[in-house]
């Protein structure tokens, strides 16, 4: 149980650089420090959208439109920092057999 507690938290992490990657290179092609029509560019730019568009498109339909701002990535590292901390004290339990004051 344990073991398969530290794969989520792993696969957590893996989720939160890919978003801050993406967010990363979403400001970089907005103030045109880099160029889509680059093939390397565009080719990692619509892989991290394939990735991360299933995780904002639930959120996006309840969000409301703030034109050019997006805040779903936002709201979607904030559920994963929950998630992790879930995870965390489960494993604590896990391990510890019960709450750690402290």
């Amino acid at each position: 149980m344990i073991l398969l507690l530290q794969i989520l938290r792993i696969l957590l992490d893996v989720v939160w650089w890919v978003i801050v990657v993406q967010a990363i290179l979403s400001w970089l092609i907005a103030f045109n420090v880099i160029n889509t029509s680059n093939e390397g560019v565009r080719t990692i730019w619509n892989a991290l959208q394939r990735m991360t568009d299933p995780l904002y498109r639930p959120i996006r339909r309840v969000l409301p439109d703030f034109g050019a701002l997006d805040l779903s990535p936002l709201v979607v590292l904030i559920v994963i920092a929950i998630l992790d901390k879930i995870i965390q004290a489960a494993i604590v339990q896990q391990v510890y057999g019960g709450a750690v004051t402290g």
